[in-house]
């Protein structure tokens, strides 16, 4: 399996891949430990290019096992060119990340919410706490519709 589990920023010691998020014995945060050996032996430029035009194309790279996903149309937003600030800075070539095209809701946190969504439902959650005062529990309620089973709590002044 491509990820082999979580392992401690800080004191590395390791835990199965389950829904916890903080070492027990130094409380680092837990970062995924993923497999690079297996996802050097099947991840291919090609299969990248010919992966679906989302952050989907990516999954490999993904702390999801890539099952079900939700939140399909997330990510793969344009590069713009940006010669003024390029030349400001002294670059031959500048080129910003678009987000503003994102979907469902025009925020980078389509992404983060499409990911997250999408390994809550892999672990067996139909409950979400979202905590944020706008764009995320607005990319956490649309990117849910399309889960059908996930329901969102948040601050109501959120609402």
């Amino acid at each position: 399996m491509k990820i082999k589990g979580l392992i401690c920023r800080e004191c590395k010691r390791e835990y199965p891949a389950e829904a916890i998020h903080v070492c027990e014995f130094c409380f680092g945060p837990l970062e995924v430990n993923y497999n690079y050996d297996e996802i050097r032996e099947t991840l291919t430029k090609e299969k990248i290019e010919k992966g679906p035009k989302s952050l989907w194309r990516y999954i490999d790279l993904l702390p999801v096992m890539g099952k079900e996903m939700v939140g399909l149309h997330a990510g793969f937003t344009p590069l713009v060119r940006s010669r003024n600030l390029g030349q400001k800075l002294g670059l031959k070539e500048l080129y910003l990340k678009n987000d503003t095209v994102n979907h469902p809701t025009l925020s980078f946190k389509d992404r983060v919410v499409s990911v997250a969504l999408t390994r809550a439902k892999e672990l067996g959650f139909d409950t979400v706490a979202c905590a944020s005062t706008g764009k995320g529990v607005e990319s956490a309620a649309r990117v849910r519709t399309s889960a059908r089973m996930l329901r969102i709590a948040s601050p109501t002044s959120a609402v």
